[in-house]
């Protein structure tokens, strides 16, 4: 494996779901390449690395440039960008021909981008198609660069408040499971009463289910609430005004179990929890959109022949969820 001690990446821009999807690549980054300093480089707008997931990054990047104002017009091909620096590695993450020629005016001693069939990289992976799923195409720049597409992710570094706000929410003793009943498109959401009597059948087996509630499901949260032992706890970290943000989503995930949860971002902050996930699609396709989680299990309503979240049945989501427990 090539070793590098400076590495830029360059995105468009990052918003929160951006953010979240490219997590994982973030931590397979710093697991091949430990000693090098990253960069995290935004051409064309803000990148929530620099802040609202900013926390969860600690460790994986080491310096994050928002608004760098490079890669959206033919003139960029005329400069040097960022200043004239220069780095080891340049990996380009998006497939604009014109933008990665502008990125590829950084100076770099090794250049990796899929752009125009990987026609601009030093490198390339061993399979060029291009895959469904941002993860893998992310995947495949590591590959390109000399690194291990495969290698065990580095392990986030969650602020001390998050963690231990959840020990306070979630305490030691017990065995939990996350139910996670919510997305932001309802027509993905496998039936609230399902996540229910998931939960009724969780706590019959003295296991304490947990449901994660986002401010769009306040409706919600009487009907989950009845479950015996159920606890909702960023609810109760509201009514103790403690400090809401993703990192205490993942946090409150890495003390749990196992996770089921619907298509949406809620399931891709279980899933960097490193929790074992059981991921239900109806109307969207997972070969795109499953989060990548080291432990994962995919339902498709198609499976059981609808594309109707409710095609799911019960059983079939606790016979999943039960390899994790």
């Amino acid at each position: 494996m090539p070793g590098y001690s400076s590495i830029l990446i360059y995105v468009g821009l990052d918003l929160v779901g951006d953010g979240l999807l490219k997590l994982p690549f973030a931590r397979r980054l710093r697991a091949n390449w430990p000693e090098a300093r990253i960069v995290w480089c935004a051409g064309k707008g803000p990148s929530v690395y620099a802040t609202t997931l900013k926390p969860l990054v600690d460790g994986l990047i080491d310096e994050t440039i928002e608004n760098a104002g490079f890669g959206s017009s033919w003139g960029d091909l005329l400069t040097r960008p960022l200043g004239g620096r220069d780095f080891d590695l340049v990996i380009d993450t998006q497939r604009r021909f014109s933008t990665s020629l502008a990125v590829r005016r950084v100076r770099h001693r090794r250049f990796v981008s899929g752009a125009a069939g990987w026609f601009l990289s030093d490198g390339k992976p061993r399979d060029t198609t291009k895959p469904r799923s941002m993860d893998a195409q992310l995947s495949q720049l590591i590959e390109a660069a000399g690194g291990d597409p495969n290698i065990a992710t580095a392990p986030l570094r969650l602020p001390a408040q998050a963690v231990g706000d959840a020990r306070t929410l979630l305490p030691d003793g017990q065995t939990y499971v996350v139910l996670a009943p919510g997305a932001g498109n309802r027509e993905k959401c496998w039936p609230l009463e399902r996540f229910v009597e998931l939960g009724h059948r969780l706590s019959a087996r003295g296991i304490v289910p947990v449901f994660q509630l986002g401010p769009n499901e306040t409706d919600w949260v009487a009907a989950c609430r009845a479950v015996p032992n159920a606890i909702l706890p960023i609810q109760d970290a509201i009514a103790r005004r403690m400090e809401t943000a993703p990192a205490l989503t993942i946090a409150l995930a890495q003390r749990c179990k196992a996770a089921v949860a619907n298509d949406a971002g809620g399931g891709h902050m279980l899933a960097a929890g490193d929790v074992g996930l059981v991921s239900l699609f109806g109307p969207t396709d997972p070969a795109k959109f499953a989060p990548a989680a080291q432990r994962l299990t995919v339902i498709r309503a198609q499976t059981f022949g609808a594309e109707t979240m409710d095609a799911i049945p019960l059983d079939a989501v606790e016979k999943a969820l039960a390899t994790y427990l």
